[in-house]
């Protein structure tokens, strides 16, 4: 699924975390331009979306939180407060819709929750939700939508006329992205190509009949697993450009996969590996998600690197 489809229906699922009003939000706006009908739109979807949070949710935060992760600026909640809002607002929202509370016994009521950290968590998920499509955004209009449905006034646009134009929107949308992600593919494929034909003549670097490209960087006295083998290593994934994709080291905790359900180029790797063994991996596209996107910053028909522990055969 393309950003742009991830990010509409991401709006069908934040209800889970909460809502959103807005400083700016015109009494009796007037919508003039497509691109402020859209903005309006996605504010319909997004507040009705967030509404069970409202109550808890300072808006002016939330939009900031919005803005901020439109600029891909850093959270403005820590990993901590995440951690300690989204239980408590989860336990309130419960309450409100009179089901049970997770994590709470009956008759407790639950810890009172900062309004702002609220707007910047939920801002912050409906941000990064909306970012591919935040250029077809007027963050003043979309913020309109949200408040006029939280404060429950007048539509602008109704249903029948928001559902065409979610439509014809996401038609549109889907048709420019697909362009995008095409030629994204046919660079990254270019450019993984011209780094492997480089990186085969290095000293060290050996490559298989499939096309991976592997250096030792600590040998290993172990055994080798068979490819249906389950394994834990420790392993740290980028980009040619060195963009971080995944990390067990960063997480500080190993991870544990049968080889069987890895990409190609891992399964192909870990095989060549004794137990102990620290290896570097170069993975062609074609080994990894081919034309496919990968998790986070993965493009389609990138080429990947790894550096991988093999620490147990379990």
């Amino acid at each position: 699924m393309k950003p742009l489809l991830r990010a509409l229906v991401a709006l069908s699922m934040l209800a889970a975390i909460g809502p959103v009003p807005s400083a700016l939000a015109q009494e009796n706006g007037v919508l003039t331009t497509e691109r402020e009908k859209i903005g309006y739109m996605v504010g319909m979807d997004v507040g009705r979306s967030i509404a069970p949070a409202a109550p808890d949710l300072d808006r002016a935060a939330f939009e900031r939180a919005v803005r901020n992760a439109f600029s891909g600026g850093q959270p403005l909640l820590t990993e901590e407060e995440a951690k300690a809002v989204a239980p408590a607002l989860m336990q309130r929202i419960a309450l409100r819709n009179g089901q049970p509370v997770p994590g709470l016994a009956p008759g407790v009521e639950p810890p009172a929750v900062p309004k702002d950290k609220v707007g910047f968590l939920v801002g912050a998920d409906a941000g990064r939700s909306l970012a591919p499509i935040r250029d077809e955004l007027d963050v003043r209009v979309f913020m309109q939508g949200v408040a006029d449905v939280l404060d429950g006034r007048k539509l602008q646009l109704t249903d029948q006329e928001a559902d065409a134009l979610r439509q014809s929107f996401s038609a549109r949308v889907r048709t420019k992205l697909q362009a995008e992600a095409a030629a994204a593919g046919r660079k990254n494929a270019s450019e993984g190509a011209a780094f492997l034909a480089r990186n085969k003549a290095t000293k060290g670097v050996f490559t298989t009949p499939s096309g991976l490209q592997y250096m030792v960087l600590r040998q290993g006295a172990g055994p080798r697993p068979r490819p249906d083998a389950n394994v834990r290593v420790h392993y740290h994934g980028t980009l040619l450009d060195g963009t971080v994709f995944d990390s067990s080291y960063d997480r500080g905790q190993p991870a544990e996969f049968g080889l069987d359900k890895v990409i190609a180029g891992w399964t192909e790797g870990l095989g060549l590996m004794p137990v102990g063994a620290k290896y570097r991996f170069w993975v062609p596209s074609e080994l990894a998600y081919g034309d496919r996107a990968g998790m986070g910053p993965i493009g389609p028909n990138s080429t990947l690197v790894f550096d991988v522990e093999l620490l147990q055969i379990l």
